[in-house]
């Protein structure tokens, strides 16, 4: 909780007030008020590098932010990208990374809480969440649409998350998750259980921020599809 709020202060505190651009995966981004920055975590970028793009195939991106990993996904082979984010300052900045990055045509952006604004029969080869993985107490105030960046009270969206997703899959798609061991990990794994999802690790690394954090790359595996 105390590495989220000083993230959430750091993004609150920042005296740029306009949209500024910043730099990361050496390229050039657009973030506007408001918006969950990687500017101030390796996440985003971390996260970016290690998922496994399908060539030619579709990829949706739950909680979009800045855009950068949507985009990225674009431009490195998926033929078409839909990104969702709750936060409509999010869906304009996505929007403007698109086109800054000439991915427009081929990645739709849409205002959504979790996965709302999809047709009944939208599937992808791959759905991604980095997930707001800090569980606060259920009855936690969410008072800014940044604490939907850090904060799931009750980890109600990661429930919900958990049971929708699986629907959203083309045949052999596959489910990603990224999470850290700040999150509730015990939890997820009984969620996991609860909709007959297998959970494993794809890739994790522990960097040394203001404490020490383990992020990891997860993938849930519905139980028709494991051996």
């Amino acid at each position: 909780m105390e590495r989220s709020r000083e993230l959430l202060r750091r993004h609150q505190e920042h005296p740029i007030r306009a949209p500024h651009t910043f730099t990361a995966l050496d390229t050039e981004w657009d973030v506007h008020p408001g918006v969950f920055s990687p500017e101030f975590t390796p996440v985003t970028a971390m996260f970016t590098t290690w998922l496994p793009y399908p060539p030619g195939g579709s990829f949706l991106e739950v909680g979009s932010g800045t855009g950068v990993t949507a985009v990225w996904a674009a431009l490195h082979g998926c033929r078409s990208v839909v990104a969702l984010d709750i936060n409509p300052a999010a869906v304009e900045n996505t929007r403007a990374n698109a086109h800054r990055h000439g991915v427009s045509d081929r990645l739709t952006v849409l205002h959504s809480d979790l996965f709302t604004a999809l047709p009944p029969d939208a599937a992808f080869d791959v759905v991604f969440w980095n997930s707001n993985y800090v569980e606060p107490p259920a009855d936690y105030p969410l008072d800014t649409m940044l604490h939907h960046a850090f904060f799931d009270p009750g980890y109600a969206a990661h429930e919900r998350f958990l049971a929708e997703a699986p629907a959203r899959l083309t045949p052999g798609g596959r489910l990603l998750l990224g999470f850290s061991d700040v999150g509730n990990q015990e939890r997820l794994r009984r969620l996991c259980d609860t909709y007959g999802l297998g959970l494993s690790t794809l890739r994790s690394e522990v960097r040394e921020l203001h404490m020490t954090v383990e992020f990891q790359l997860l993938e849930l595996t519905p139980a028709r599809r494991r051996p």
